[in-house]
This record gives structure tokens, sequence and C-alpha cells, in this order.
């Protein structure tokens, strides 16, 4: 960050009450990762691609029930079946958990993965967003898929960073987002859980002066006469842009969701910010935020959502929360098509593995890498569809068995990059961000 010493003169302050000092870092603010110079030297080149094409995924972190949720074997015996009932769904021969009946009211919506296999029994986010177990990703530094698409993609603008990243920070520190590894800090997200959002609120200024800020460029060459050995030829027009992104309001008012119609944002069901267990908090407001901020130019938006880890108790924690879930998934999903998003933007649900079949002495399902499920929408893909099988006991996969990379090389072939997606170093070397054996599932394109 461009930080200029100004000596005894540090402490003067503008008439809003902002120090030179603090004009020059915040004019210097990591947007989506990248300095505020990168940012427009990036815009002068034509980095950005003009491609509407963008992502949402939403990680469980914890693994979900599938046998409970949406492949439910109800002619399993009594310690498998487990407490809930099918229902039937809006598509004829599909069925999901009574605790799903919204979910249930748009499967025409959405594409059902009942056979995801290759997972490895690890409490993490990484085989979800980067394709890797955790140890290999950080080894190899596989990169975050929000990172990756920044690094492919480009921002939209100058104002608007390609990634943003909505975990909270969680006390299982694997659940945690993945970082850019090694395509190198300027492709980190935009993290709406510590410093980088309450930089773009500009907090060091009063919200009733946003109109004046401009005026403060009139004080710039103040401040030219007082920094030494620092050329600043040409710099009147990086400030001029430096104050379209420092009083740009878009990707506050994105996460914002006050702003939305009241209608809306109860049918996303607002949730709560209180984490559960040591996983995520089921926070709805964050589904509605990655809607918004798609919507605001952004390519990517990763949600950390639930706690699933369900050793003991696992129906009555399901009675507990799954109603939630099935609000603001359902709500998410038809939100995408009724706003006519559904051609551009995926939506992606996934953790990183499922549960046991057999339930255990506390009426709990302990971790299942065996298989695993998913749901899939928007992107322009077919729908209304159930892809793979389990056996009758939910155990194995029997018939179209998909690898979670190709779920990931899905959304990537969905954003536009074919078969072949590769990203571009720190070191400068393309590389293929995914196994060459990962292929992206023919049946929804």
């Amino acid at each position: 960050m461009l930080t200029v010493s100004t000596s005894s003169q540090q402490r003067s302050r503008f008439c809003d009450g902002l120090s030179r000092r603090t004009f020059l870092q915040i004019g210097s603010l990591a947007a989506g990762g990248l300095t505020l110079p990168d940012l427009l030297r990036a815009e002068q080149s034509g980095a950005a691609k003009p491609s509407n094409k963008s992502v949402i995924v939403v990680y469980l972190s914890g693994g979900i029930a599938h046998q409970d949720t949406v492949d439910l074997k109800p002619d399993a015996p009594d310690e498998i079946r487990g407490e809930f009932k099918p229902i039937d769904s809006k598509v004829p021969g599909i069925q999901l958990g009574e605790l799903l009946p919204k979910l249930a009211g748009c499967t025409d919506r959405m594409a059902i993965i009942r056979s995801v296999v290759g997972q490895v029994d690890e409490h993490s986010s990484f085989q979800s967003l980067t394709g890797r177990t955790m140890s290999t990703a950080h080894r190899e530094g596989w990169p975050n898929f929000g990172s990756a698409v920044s690094n492919m993609m480009g921002a939209k603008d100058a104002i608007t960073p390609a990634f943003v990243d909505l975990f909270p920070t969680m006390q299982h520190r694997p659940y945690n987002s993945p970082s850019p590894g090694m395509l190198g800090p300027s492709f980190r997200g935009v993290s709406a859980d510590g410093e980088d959002i309450d930089s773009m609120k500009l907090r060091f200024v009063d919200a009733s002066r946003f109109g004046t800020r401009r005026e403060l460029l009139a004080s710039i060459d103040g401040i030219k006469r007082e920094v030494e050995s620092l050329s600043l030829a040409g710099m009147d027009t990086s400030y001029q842009k430096a104050f379209d992104v420092l009083t740009s309001s878009r990707l506050v008012d994105a996460l914002d969701v006050e702003k939305e119609d009241p209608q809306v944002r109860e049918r996303y069901g607002k949730g709560s910010k209180k984490h559960l267990g040591d996983g995520a908090p089921m926070w709805n407001d964050q589904l509605l935020q990655a809607r918004r901020l798609i919507e605001a130019g952004v390519r990517c938006v990763t949600v950390a959502y639930g706690f699933w880890d369900t050793h003991g108790q696992n129906f009555k924690y399901l009675k507990d929360h799954l109603p939630l879930f099935d609000t603001g998934i359902s709500a998410l999903i038809e939100d995408i098509y009724a706003r006519g998003l559904d051609r551009d933007v995926t939506v992606c649900v996934i953790g990183e593995f499922g549960r046991t079949p057999k339930i255990n002495k506390d009426a709990g399902r302990d971790h299942w890498p065996r298989v695993n499920s998913a749901i899939l929408a928007g992107g322009g893909m077919r729908v209304g569809r159930v892809l793979g099988a389990t056996d009758k006991f939910g155990d194995s996969a029997i018939d179209r068995p998909i690898h979670y990379q190709d779920v990931l090389a899905t959304l990537y072939h969905n954003l536009g990059f074919g078969e072949d997606p590769t990203v571009t170093t720190i070191a400068g070397a393309r590389i293929r961000v995914l196994p060459t054996t990962a292929r992206f599932i023919s049946e929804l394109i």
C-alpha cells in the first residue's frame, strides 16, 4: 500500500476530519486484493473481459447428510433410513426430504447430483473450492476458485472487485476460505469479514460529506509540496480515478440488504450471524447479498453456510436447521431465475463429503466421503433433473459417478473456459487449474 510520509504535517486534517496521511493510505485501497494503481493499470490495459458470466458457490461446512435431504432411502432398514419421509417435487419422479418443501417446489430449476465421488475424509473447504485436498493445495499452491476466476477474467471495471468472499472467520480453521496460492495476493477476494469492506465504507469520512469529498482533490497540490523524492507527474488523473473508486457505493450498497425489497428479504429468511458449532452461521442475508453483489458486477461470490457435522442427534439437528436452509437456498435459486440472471449466473451448493448410511449409537451420522450430493442451478444449464444414483443404502454411487473436480470444471465451463481453464501464476507461468482428468458435466451443457 502506498503511504506517503509528510513529517509534521501528518497531523493536519482536511475539512471533514480526514488526515493527509490517511487520505494517501486509503487512496491505495486494496479492492479484490489489487492495490488501486493495479486496478487502474488493469482498466487502462483492457485486461477485464466484457463477459457477464458469474458464479455463486455456497459451501456447506461440516458435510450435510445426503440421505436425509436430496437422496432419501425409504426402503432401507430402520438403522439406515432415518426419520424423514420423501415428498414429491415439481418434477415428476424427483423426490426430496420432507423438510425441503420449498426446494421441492423449484426442482425444475435445479440439477441434483446424487453421485459426487472422489472426496476424502477431510473437514475443510479446500476440495470444494480448489479441487484439491488441503495438504495438496497448501503444498502445490492451488488457488481458491474465486481467485482463479479473478485471475482468468479480471474485474468488470475498476470499482468492482472480481471476487468477494463472504466466508466468516470460523473456529475450525480449515473451513475458512483457501488462499490465492500460486496466483499471489493480488487475487485474494475482498473479504466481508475483515477490513476490506470497512475500507470501502470510507470509515474515516462522514457519510454526510460524500458529495463534497471530490473537493479534496484541490488539496493534492498541497500534498505534492510536502512529498519529496516521489514523482507525481500525471497523478492528477490517477487521483481523479481514485476518487471514483473511493466514492463509489456500489459494493457497499450491494451488501446493504436493508435496501432490498422487504418482501424479497423476507423470502430469503434472514437467518442469524451466530456461528453454529465451529463452522459457519446460517445467515440467509448473505445469500441475498451474493445475488446483489453479482448484479453489482462481481464475478464470483463464495458463501460459507451452516454447520452440518451431525455425529450426534442428526435428526433433531436437521429438524431445527433444514427449514431455514430450505428457505434460503430455494429463494436464491428462484431469485436468479425471476430476475433473468439464469443464463449467466451459476449457483453451486456443495459440502466436503456425505454422511454414513448407518445411524450411530448417538442418533447421528458420521463422515462418508465415498459419496456426496450437490445442487447446481442457473448457468444456462439443462436443469430439472437428477444425475447419478446411489445404492439402496446411500452407500456408493452405482450410476454416473461424478468426480467433485468435474463439478468445478462445470463452473469454469459456464464461465466460458471450456475444457481447459488456465491461470497465470505470480511467476508468469500458464497452468491448467484442474487436472486433465476433470471434465464438465456434459448432461448439463
